[in-house]
């Protein structure tokens, strides 16, 4: 079998930040890298579950939403793949992320999708543990630009 392009990158030299993954027809994909590849540190299961919902929530509802075609997390734990049409910039799509990375660092109440009927794994949730992933991630993605979506060869 061929090798999928996500192990064609060299994981030794990922830092963290958003990058441009891949391109299929009008579908571009996001790697949106919130831990350094096997450094030990990786994404807790409740603060990235917590995670997903809110920033799913945020970018289906958002003025991009009907270009949004999928959010979710890395087996690996070290971040989430974002999907969107190819008529989104590569700025917006950064906007769109830091703009969802304030609303996840600042949110308070009850987690969108997260009662027993809503969500398959409702108990696993991690409210403060997002807040802080976001954080971090807010200020590793200051000053972010489209030219910074590419990945170090």
């Amino acid at each position: 079998m061929e090798k999928i392009a996500s192990f064609s990158i060299n994981h030794d030299k990922l830092k963290k930040g958003m990058y441009v993954s891949r391109i299929d027809g009008d579908v571009v994909t996001y790697d949106i890298r919130m831990k350094v590849p096997n450094a030990g540190d990786y994404l807790p299961n409740g603060a990235m579950h917590t995670f997903e919902h809110l920033f799913a929530t945020y970018a289906r509802n958002s003025a991009l939403g009907g270009s949004v075609l999928y959010f979710g997390p890395m087996g690996c734990r070290t971040g989430f793949y974002l999907l969107l049409r190819d008529s989104v910039t590569r700025e917006e799509a950064i906007s769109l992320t830091q703009d969802a990375m304030r609303f996840i660092a600042a949110f308070e109440g009850e987690i969108p999708g997260s009662r027993r009927e809503e969500c398959g794994n409702y108990k696993e949730h991690d409210l403060p543990g997002a807040r802080a992933v976001a954080a971090d991630m807010l200020e590793v993605l200051r000053g972010w630009t489209a030219d910074d979506m590419v990945y170090e060869q």
